[in-house]
C-alpha cells in the first residue's frame, strides 16, 4: 500500500511539471516536422533561373548542353583561345557558374572545371557531369563503327537481385529482408538505450533532490527504503510509459495532418515514384518484407526487455544517488554503468552485421548487456530457448540486484557530509 502512494505521488508531481507537458507535446510535433518538412521541401519546383556558361574551348561538346535541365540554362561559348578567367572576372553578375572544357574528354575524363561564387547544388553538378559523360560514352561506342552496338550494350546491362527467404521447421517459406530486419533491430535497440538511460537518470536525480532537500528524513519515518527506492524506480516507470504512449499517439496525428497539408495524397506520392523511375515491383517488394516482419513478437520483447532492462539500470541508478549527497559527486559511480550501456549499444550496432555470431550471442544472453543487444537478433528469428534463456538470467539479475541496491540505499540515503568509496560501499552490503 505504501509503495503504491509512493508511485502515485512520483507519478503525479512529474506529470504535472510544465516541463514534462512542454516537452511531450513539443517532441512529436519536431518529429512529425522532421518527416513532412523534408517530403514538402522535395516537391517545390523554383522558379528562378540558374544560368550556367559553358566554355567550350575543343569545340567538341557545344551540341551537349540542351536547356531541358529545369531551370538550368546553359550559355554555350566555343572558343578555342579563350581566356577563361578573364571572362568570368568580366560575367559574374551575368551567370552563376561556369564549366571551363579545355582537354578532349574522351582522352582525359578531367579536362572539365566548374567555377562558381557559391558551391553549386549536387543536383546541378551532377546533370553536368551526366549530359558529359554520356554524350562522351556515345562517342567512344559511334568509333567502333558497329551498327546498333549502344542498343547491344543496353540490352546487355543485367541488374541480379536476389530474393531471401526464410524457412521453419516445417519447411514452409516466407520471405525474408536482411536489410528491413537490421533497420529493426538497430531502431528498437538504441530506443531501448535511450530510455534506459534517460529513465534511469531520472530516479537518481530525483534521490538526489530528496537527500539534498532532507525530504527524505521525513519520508524514512513512515516507510522503508526499500519501498521508498522501489516506489520511485515504479513511479518513473509510468511517467516514461505515459510519455510514450502520448508520443506515438501525438506523432501519428501531427503525421496525418501534416500529410492532408502539404498536399502528399498516396496517388501523388505513387505517381511520384513511377516519374522518379522506381520500379513499383521493388517497392512492392518491400512492403511484403515489412508485413512478413514478426512484429507481435517484436512488440512483446521490446515491452519485456525494457521492463527488464529498467528494473536492472535504475536500481543501479538509485543506489548511485543515495550514496551521494550532490549530482555532481555521481560521476564517480556513473561512469562504469554509463561505459556499460554503451558498450551494450556498440555491441547491438555491431550485431546487426552478424546476428549469430559470438559477440551477438554472449551479449544478448548477459543479463547486464541482453536488453539491448537481443532486440538486434529479434527481426533475425532467434531461437526460442535462447529468448527464454536470456529473459530467465534477466529476472534472475533484476531480483538480486533490485535487492542489493536496497542494502545500499538503505545506508546511503541517510548519510551526509562524506563520499564513500568503494569499499566503503561493499562494507554496506553486511549491514
Amino acid at each position: 500500500m505504501k509503495v503504491g502512494l509512493i508511485v502515485l505521488q512520483e507519478y503525479k508531481n512529474r506529470v504535472t511539471k510544465k516541463s514534462f507537458l512542454f516537452l511531450t507535446l513539443l517532441t512529436p510535433f519536431l518529429f512529425a516536422a522532421l518527416i513532412i518538412v523534408p517530403l514538402k521541401l522535395a516537391q517545390l519546383d523554383t522558379d528562378e533561373e540558374m544560368p550556367i556558361a559553358v566554355v567550350d574551348m575543343t569545340g567538341l561538346y557545344a551540341d551537349v548542353f540542351a536547356n531541358e535541365e529545369n531551370s538550368i540554362m546553359f550559355d554555350v561559348i566555343v572558343s578555342p583561345n579563350a581566356d577563361s578567367e578573364n571572362f568570368r572576372r568580366e560575367n559574374s553578375e551575368d551567370y552563376r557558374a561556369f564549366v571551363v572544357i579545355d582537354k578532349d574528354l574522351a582522352e582525359d575524363p578531367t579536362g572539365v572545371k566548374i567555377y562558381s561564387e557559391n558551391a553549386l547544388s549536387q543536383d546541378v553538378q551532377s546533370s553536368i557531369e551526366t549530359l558529359l559523360s554520356q554524350y562522351v560514352e556515345h562517342q567512344k561506342l559511334t568509333s567502333y563503327n558497329i551498327e546498333g552496338i549502344e542498343q547491344m550494350i543496353e540490352n546487355a546491362k543485367t541488374q541480379v537481385r536476389a530474393q531471401t527467404f526464410k524457412m521453419d521447421d516445417g519447411g514452409e517459406e516466407e520471405i525474408a529482408d536482411t536489410t528491413i530486419a537490421s533497420l529493426i533491430g538497430i531502431l528498437t535497440t538504441t530506443l531501448i538505450y535511450m530510455f534506459i538511460f534517460i529513465s534511469g537518470s531520472q530516479v537518481m536525480q530525483s534521490v538526489v533532490q530528496e537527500k539534498v532537500n532532507r525530504i527524505v528524513e521525513v519520508m524514512i519515518c513512515s516507510v522503508k527504503p526499500w519501498e521508498l527506492m522501489f516506489g520511485k524506480i515504479i513511479g518513473v516507470a509510468l511517467v516514461c510509459l505515459t510519455q510514450i504512449a502520448i508520443w506515438i499517439v501525438l506523432t501519428m496525428i501531427f503525421v496525418g495532418v501534416g500529410a492532408d497539408m502539404a498536399g502528399l495524397s498516396l496517388s501523388e506520392m505513387n505517381g511520384n515514384i513511377q516519374q522518379g523511375g522506381v520500379d513499383i515491383s521493388e517497392a512492392q517488394s518491400v512492403i511484403n518484407s515489412v508485413m512478413s516482419v514478426n512484429w507481435s513478437l517484436i512488440v512483446i520483447t521490446f515491452i519485456v526487455y525494457f521492463i527488464g532492462g529498467y528494473l536492472l539500470y535504475a536500481s543501479l541508478f538509485a543506489a548511485v544517488g543515495a550514496a551521494v549527497d550532490n549530482e555532481s559527486d555521481t560521476s564517480q559511480f556513473m561512469l562504469p554503468v554509463t561505459l556499460l550501456l554503451i558498450f551494450a549499444l556498440y555491441a547491438g550496432i555491431y550485431s546487426a552485421k552478424n546476428p549469430d555470431g559470438p559477440l551477438a550471442f554472449w551479449c544478448s544472453i548477459i543479463p547486464l548487456t541482453s536488453p539491448i543487444v537481443m532486440m538486434v537478433r529479434i527481426p533475425f528469428d532467434v531461437p526460442a530457448w535462447e529468448i527464454a534463456t536470456s529473459l530467465g538470467l534477466l529476472a534472475l539479475s533484476v531480483v538480486v540486484m533490485v535487492w542489493l541496491s536496497a542494502k545500499i540505499y538503505r545506508v546511503g540515503i541517510l548519510m551526509y557530509g562524506k563520499k564513500p568509496s568503494w569499499r566503503e560501499i561493499l562494507k554496506w552490503f553486511k549491514y
